[in-house]
């Protein structure tokens, strides 16, 4: 074996990766002087891609299969390094392994309540978590916008960013959606999708898809909690008379059976009363007459127009005499309590008596 052949044969001959984590997105193939040897085979695994990075330069990109690294499969790089007629020794390059497989179970959350106005409670606050997926799409911008020459870069670098964009746009979204806190529950699945469809624009300005976007609880604070619960407990129990009867039924069965607390006479005597008590508490009260007559009801009090101008006070025993006189008519405007206007007398029924009372003019000729 000559000398070259010993120089040569410590080269890299195969180029692999195998992530060591469940969180690895990207890691970097290391190799003193970065230097591979022509020829080396390149092996790219389902959900992986290789990048090959040359003096800061993102050159040539392969999906998954198995590859001779030659002139023909490093067109960019042949490119960037001016090999036009092919080269035979070894040459320097980066190599970055990327997973594009789905990182799962990814968490997010409010850390603090979103406010927002709701129809049925008015002005509230809202927490909600769940969990979303991601993969990357575009290994390069990935590379050149998040991960950088990191040559071993995990989730845990890039969910806080991530998380923090979920939750802004699901703070957002949730209060302009106009959907009523107690109908959101109905709603997580729809309110999931629409996020996910929002978002993911601008996970795509970072090489990723927001494959899937999860809403797991929105929920209220523990104060609103406790009043929705007693209000759901009221309407369960429905009739409160009835309800408070059973419960006191219920509490002479058991001092029934246990005549030594207390004697079971005072219980029984005890539970009635309280039965009593709180059953006249709970039926209407009959109307009770006090001893003489009601006082007379006050007569309406009219005001007229006269001249332009208005007159009165008067009782409706006194319009007959206007009537009469010719101060009211037909057609004199008047008001009394309760009206919103001045109306012509000749719309008010009640004052149809005291018109009829005055004759209808004389015929001509008479």
């Amino acid at each position: 074996m000559g000398l070259w052949d010993i120089i040569t044969g410590q080269f890299i001959d195969v180029i692999e990766w195998m992530a060591d984590a469940d969180d690895v997105m990207v890691g970097r193939f290391e190799r003193e002087g970065n230097e591979i040897k022509y020829g080396a085979m390149l092996t790219v695994r389902e959900s992986q891609t290789a990048v090959f990075v040359n003096e800061g330069t993102i050159a040539d990109v392969f999906p998954p299969g198995l590859y001779q690294l030659e002139t023909a499969n490093l067109p960019i790089l042949t490119t960037l390094q001016s090999w036009p007629h092919g080269f035979k020794s070894p040459f320097k390059a980066e190599v970055y392994f990327l997973a594009t497989k789905q990182f799962i179970d990814l968490k997010w959350g409010t850390k603090n309540p979103i406010m927002m106005r709701d129809s049925e409670f008015g002005p509230v606050r809202l927490r909600g978590f769940g969990t979303y997926a991601i993969r990357i799409t575009d290994p390069a911008t990935f590379l050149k916008e998040v991960a950088g020459t990191d040559d071993y870069f995990t989730t845990d670098e890039i969910t806080d960013q991530l998380r923090n964009l979920v939750v802004s746009r699901f703070a957002e979204i949730t209060a302009n959606a106009n959907i009523p806190v107690l109908d959101l529950a109905a709603n997580y699945d729809d309110l999931g999708n629409f996020l996910r469809e929002r978002i993911n624009p601008e996970f795509k300005s970072l090489g990723l898809e927001l494959t899937s976007l999860l809403v797991e609880n929105i929920s209220l604070p523990s104060e609103v909690e406790k009043a929705l619960d007693k209000r759901t407990s009221m309407g369960v129990v429905g009739d409160l008379k009835r309800y408070t009867e059973f419960q006191a039924a219920e509490a002479l069965g058991k001092a029934a059976e246990n005549p030594g607390a207390g004697g079971s006479a005072m219980a029984m005597g005890i539970g009635f009363a309280m039965s009593d008590r709180l059953g006249r508490s709970l039926d209407p009260q009959p109307e009770t007459h006090s001893e003489g007559p009601p006082p007379i009801p006050e007569e309406p009090q009219y005001y007229l127009v006269v001249d332009g101008k208005r007159a009165g006070p008067y009782d409706a025993s006194e319009l007959p005499q206007h009537a009469a006189n010719g101060t009211l008519t037909g057609d004199t405007l008047v008001w009394r309590g309760g009206m919103r206007k001045w109306r012509p007398a000749s719309e008010l029924e009640e004052l149809s008596a005291a018109l009829a009372s005055v004759p209808p003019p004389l015929p001509e000729g008479a």
